[in-house]
């Protein structure tokens, strides 16, 4: 058996330099590889695990809780919380957000460091009014064991800078920003 990719007419105006050839020979070439991978069942962490050091490698490997902040790390403060003391909680923790907390420890909401120009535009009292009036309720979230790459996926689609991390209980257990997937080498 063989897999003819002759060409009838180089695309050089003289027939002469090899360039349709090439290109037809580079694309039966990628077509047998991909039918190997798939006959062979190779697979995204396959790959990962033969090339770890490279980016590659990294995206398909590295998981949320490898890069997120977690612990005393986590910006949050309870629902009814002021405002201004949010605000230290964001400073304290530089993370340009902070995660909002139901009593119960669940997810509330999130704070970013753009609702913030959002409430200055608002002329809110940021001495008196309360975390709960200029949260975004609940907010976008990613799970520990999510890739990182979704993570980044998530940010980029839906334009925001930070994720929450939470658990199947919807507690928080983390937070990421752009720049710590930037420095995982992620982007």
């Amino acid at each position: 058996m063989n897999l003819n990719v002759h060409v009838a007419h180089e695309a050089c105006p003289l027939n002469l330099a090899p360039t349709s050839s090439t290109t037809a020979a580079l694309v039966m070439g990628d077509a047998l590889a991909v039918a190997l991978l798939e006959a062979r069942g190779f697979t995204a962490e396959d790959f990962a695990f033969s090339h770890p050091g490279g980016a590659l490698g990294r995206r398909l490997l590295l998981k949320v809780e490898n890069v997120m902040h977690s612990g005393d790390e986590l910006p949050h403060v309870q629902r009814g919380t002021l405002l201004k003391d949010a605000l230290m909680e964001m400073t304290r923790k530089g993370l340009g957000m902070t995660v909002i907390l139901e009593a119960d420890g669940r997810l509330a909401g999130v704070f970013t460091d753009g609702d913030l120009r959002r409430t200055l535009d608002r002329t809110i009292d940021i001495h008196t009014a309360t975390i709960d009036a200029v949260m975004t309720p609940h907010g976008k979230t990613a799970r520990p064991e999510m890739l990182a790459a979704e993570a980044l996926k998530i940010m980029e689609d839906h334009k925001i800078g930070a994720l929450v991390v939470v658990n199947h209980d919807d507690r928080p257990i983390g937070a990421l920003n752009m720049h710590d997937l930037l420095r995982a080498g992620v982007m």
